[in-house]
């Protein structure tokens, strides 16, 4: 190998942890040097700007735009992204190559030991419109307060009292080692994609793309991409309260989606079980979410 493999990567110290995971793969998988990998930290507009909802700013996009760039312009090699933060269209220049294997999907609730123990009215922090819908739906009496930055700053949040509780993904603080802090919650769906890290490349790179597939975990790879195709068919945006998880089943996919109006009043579940090579379904299961929806929640989707 001529030299190190570039690895682009968000400078967060959760960012920066699954580059280190995508890293090692590379290394077992090839036998590779520490010398021969590179990661090389990015920062981001999402990085930069921390005090502000993402809808108000450009949405998903926003953590993936320098990288893009760096990778357009051979800086980097590949990028690897949290796959939750990434738009469901992407640049055809390029392309996700290989995801590696999905952590714990759940949330896990900071302040409280369980939803129903958090006190009335009391504040919960969350810039997440998932979050928020998913929360006021059960506990429509909580006040949500935006919430923005990483896992420690709004650990740190917490503790000085800013909201008296919040959600994390347990996929995040299990990978900073933080496994003891928070309560999952096992009714909740996830965000798509969540728990998983995708490795981007240069569509024509034929190098990194064999480099790359070597550590592809099928199965992740295989529900991450009905959960996009989903999303591709609602057509939401990071303003559209999204939830879904598909998990692989006796050799097919069970899909389980709902959409929600950003106040919590209005939910709408679906699911649909079908073949791995059935790429029409997630589209026909938004299209039915869709249908169910009233006008105003339908008029949060663009598709």
């Amino acid at each position: 190998m001529t030299r190190a493999i570039r690895i682009g990567t968000r400078g967060s110290p959760l960012a920066l942890a699954q580059a280190r995971m995508a890293a090692t793969a590379l290394r077992d998988m090839h036998g590779l040097s520490p010398a021969q990998i590179e990661i090389v930290p990015v920062t981001t507009t999402g990085d930069r700007i921390k005090d502000r909802p993402l809808a108000e700013l450009g949405g998903k996009a926003l953590w993936t735009k320098e990288l893009d760039e760096c990778l357009g312009d051979e800086r980097i090699d590949i990028s690897v992204h949290s796959m939750k933060d990434v738009e469901s269209f992407r640049p055809a220049e390029f392309t996700i190559a290989a995801m590696l294997p999905r952590a714990d999907v759940r949330d896990r609730l900071i302040g409280a030991s369980g939803l129903d123990s958090i006190p009335r009215g009391a504040r919960f922090g969350t810039s997440s419109p998932r979050r928020a819908a998913q929360l006021l739906s059960r506990r429509p009496d909580l006040a949500t307060v935006p919430f923005r930055g990483n896992v420690e700053t709004r650990l740190r949040k917490i503790e000085m009292g800013e909201a008296d509780a919040t959600l994390l993904a347990a996929a995040g603080l299990d990978r900073l080692d933080r496994r003891d802090v928070g309560v999952p919650l096992d009714d909740l769906l996830p965000a798509p994609a969540q728990g998983a890290v995708g490795i981007e490349i240069r569509t024509g790179d034929g190098r990194m793309r064999s480099l790359v597939a070597a550590i592809d975990h099928a199965s992740t790879h295989i529900c991450v991409s009905a959960e996009r195709r989903l999303l591709m068919g609602l057509g939401g945006d990071c303003r559209s309260p999204i939830a879904a998880l598909a998990l692989l089943d006796d050799g097919r996919i069970h899909l389980r989606a709902e959409i929600l109006s950003p106040d919590g009043s209005e939910v709408i579940r679906g699911e649909r079980r079908f073949p791995v090579d059935d790429g029409e379904a997630p589209g026909q299961l938004a299209a039915e979410l869709l249908g169910r929806a009233s006008a105003a929640l339908r008029s949060l989707f663009t598709g």
